[in-house]
């Protein structure tokens, strides 16, 4: 596909055989190129400085409604065009005789679609008229009812009736067998044989005619819809990412989305009506994005659902900025949502589920004391010497070694060695993904950032992994040759100490990312989050541990990466309490970004914020204390040699407490105000190394 070289910003696409029009963002008018020979205007000449308010494109011919397309415009008349091939396949336009007619020019429309030789339009006076060589094979005639969407496939056309919602077709009838009777819709998109709708009540889709309706989402909410000749793309509403289905069983690995899914609708000038809500940027958690529209004074506007999905309950109603929330039935907590999700018990059967559970969670817990009991004592009774055994019933008991033995030290400072790390990435397939976590579920999330969703995957070898999705902003703000940078230079960084990326998926226009999976949460949970409290050698060893991750990003990854946001919530705890940096942002040094040394001193700076959080146990910033900053509250103590006053209190002393003395001299010299005073990581590493050495004897 070819495209010109410097497209501009466009309010609205439509596409035929080989070509693409669209309406101009600053002037209304129409601008149609081919996508087989750059450069090429398709415009006749009489039409090039007309503004239009709305285009339709067929096979080989264009219609546009005149009138502005940034204003309430209301009605206007249509011009049509022809895309003509030549015999070495290049194209060029000319005004239409085939679709000229006296009596549609005469009429003003609101709306118009195009098929094949044929365009249809809704007019002012109420009523469905088509016109074109083919327009009399669809059979619309004396058509009175106003529609409030239209779709055109190659030989057939559908609309949404205003007065309710239904929808109604003519036309090659195979294109739409199936079509759903007595089912409210809200918008509709066609392909060459097939139609595909969203529902009004809790916006699932259908899809009728040639279609292999098995490979159509039946659990998710869309936003919007379009499509091509055999495939079909929607927004999901849950998560702002493109979700595509094809005509046949499997889409091609190669297949691009339809352009016009790159946001949850058109941008308009008038304020939504009632049943729609604005669709609200703040949720795509992209700080520097306040709008997808290119002017202040327009928004997108979207239907309001009514319903929920099987499965799910309506726990808040839609509102002008936001549509209804649905929530999983697993949540259900009182009679207003138990008809829903059919969980209406009589106070008898309570009871006896009561009873039944009490008696399963007694066994479970007898079998478990009894396991436990054998599983401690046996080793000591089978033991050749009181000290081995003594030593073999810890460890059998609690499933580590005593932390405060000698043999601690392996596991304090395990090697930075990157064999044991992942190799290379593996490509993952998108059903593969979608598989793996469910169909990236509600129950399945992680987290989210803004990047988009984390998920919990398991994959079909078994293996538990972290999966980011990225979220409808990245992807508009990220383009191939980006995500593809990132992945070479994430690839290449490997280390213990690093949340490693293990693979990705780019198909479908999808960004995925696949991660470790980290079982232990972050350091911030069990910090703050009411998780288990970390004893202080193990708080030494992970701020070793991630500072030893740090430094590799700072040091040893080439180009370098400059985290910008570390924090306890960045820090990840695997499977046996090692600590990994995870979510650092890349930094390749350039003409723009010159200062490289003093990015990762702000790193440095962070990293500070958070050895003061392990020593102390406050958070970075709390308002339920003077001053609320960690650092204001710590670093005077520190300075006045009253470091022990920071100490966390709810954890008990060690009976060596200079190690954690000297972490908060470290700490204070991170957080320095002046960056020439901070340590780099490098150093910081050599200094906790020393520090955990002494914290042996904790």
């Amino acid at each position: 596909m070819d495209t010109p070289s410097q497209v501009p910003p466009m309010a609205a696409l439509s596409g035929g055989e080989g070509f693409l029009c669209g309406i101009l963002a600053n002037t209304s008018q129409v601008f149609c190129w081919s996508l087989v020979a750059s450069g090429m205007d398709l415009v006749p000449s009489d039409y090039k400085t007309t503004a239009y308010s709305y285009i339709a494109s067929g096979r080989n011919h264009v219609c546009g409604i005149r009138g502005a397309y940034y204003s309430d415009h209301g009605y206007g008349t249509v011009d049509c065009w022809e895309i003509v091939k030549s015999s070495n396949n290049t194209l060029s336009s000319k005004q239409s005789t085939l679709f000229y007619n006296e009596t549609i020019n005469n009429l003003a429309f609101k709306k118009i679609v195009s098929g094949e030789g044929f365009s249809c339009g809704g007019i002012r006076e109420r009523g469905l008229v088509c016109w074109g060589p083919n327009s009399d094979s669809l059979g619309v005639s004396n058509v009175s009812k106003s529609f409030s969407v239209l779709a055109s496939a190659k030989g057939s056309i559908c609309g949404i009736l205003d007065s309710s919602r239904e929808v109604k077709c003519w036309g090659d009838s195979d294109s739409f067998s199936g079509c759903p009777i007595g089912v409210h819709f809200i918008s509709l998109t066609a392909g060459a044989y097939h139609f595909c709708g969203i529902r009004e009540d809790d916006h699932g889709v259908e899809c009728w005619g040639s279609f292999n309706f098995s490979s159509v989402p039946k659990h998710s909410g869309f936003m919007a819809l379009a499509s091509s000749d055999f495939t079909t793309c929607g927004i999901r509403e849950d998560d702002l990412v493109l979700d595509c289905w094809s005509r046949n069983a499997t889409l091609q690995p190669d297949y691009n989305p339809p352009l016009e899914l790159c946001s949850p609708g058109l941008c308009r000038p008038t304020s939504c009506l009632e049943g729609e809500f604005a669709f609200n940027a703040s949720n795509l958690n992209e700080p520097d994005l306040t709008s997808l529209c290119v002017r202040k004074d327009l928004q997108i506007c979207s239907p309001c659902a009514s319903n929920c999905s099987a499965g799910f309950f309506l726990s808040s109603p839609c509102t002008t900025n936001a549509d209804r929330i649905c929530t999983a039935c697993s949540l259900c907590q009182n009679s207003s949502c138990w008809d829903v999700c059919g969980l209406q018990p009589s106070s008898q059967k309570n009871w006896h589920h009561m009873i039944r559970l009490a008696i399963i969670v007694a066994s479970c817990v007898s079998c478990f004391l009894l396991i436990l009991l054998s599983w401690c004592f046996l080793p000591r009774m089978f033991a050749t010497k009181p000290e081995e055994g003594t030593k073999k019933q810890f460890k059998s008991c609690i499933g580590k070694p005593d932390q405060l033995d000698g043999e601690a030290t392996a596991d304090l400072f395990p090697s930075v060695s990157v064999t044991s790390c992942p190799g290379t990435a593996q490509i993952f397939r998108l059903t593969e993904l979608k598989d793996a976590t469910n169909g990236f579920k509600e129950f399945n999330v992680l987290g989210r950032g803004s990047y988009g969703f984390v998920y919990k995957a398991v994959l079909a070898d078994g293996r538990q992994v972290a999966v980011k999705r990225a979220n409808a902003a990245t992807i508009i703000h990220t383009n191939s040759r980006d995500f593809e940078m990132e992945l070479e230079i994430l690839c290449n960084a490997r280390h213990c100490n690093i949340v490693n990326l293990l693979g990705y998926c780019s198909e479908m226009g999808e960004r995925l990312l696949v991660y470790e999976y980290m079982p232990h949460g972050t350091l911030h949970d069990h910090l703050h989050g009411g998780l288990s409290p970390l004893s202080w050698s193990l708080r030494l060893k992970i701020s070793l541990q991630a500072a030893r991750g740090l430094e590799y990003l700072h040091k040893e990854v080439e180009p370098p990466i400059v985290h910008r946001d570390v924090k306890t919530s960045n820090i990840l705890l695997d499977s046996d309490w090692g600590a990994r940096i995870a979510d650092f942002g890349l930094f390749t040094s350039s003409e723009k970004d010159l200062d490289l040394s003093g990015d990762m001193k702000s790193d440095v700076y962070r990293f500070g914020f958070v050895l003061l959080e392990i020593l102390s146990g406050r958070k970075a910033y709390d308002r339920d204390y003077t001053p609320a900053s960690i650092v204001d509250w710590a670093v005077p103590l520190i300075k006045q040699g009253k470091a022990a006053a920071i100490i966390d209190c709810y954890v008990a002393l060690p009976r060596n407490v200079e190690p954690l003395l000297k972490l908060a001299d470290i700490a204070e010299l991170a957080v320095r105000e002046d960056p020439s005073e901070r340590p780099t990581m490098s150093d910081i590493v050599i200094l906790l190394q020393q520090i955990v050495k002494d914290g042996l004897l904790l």
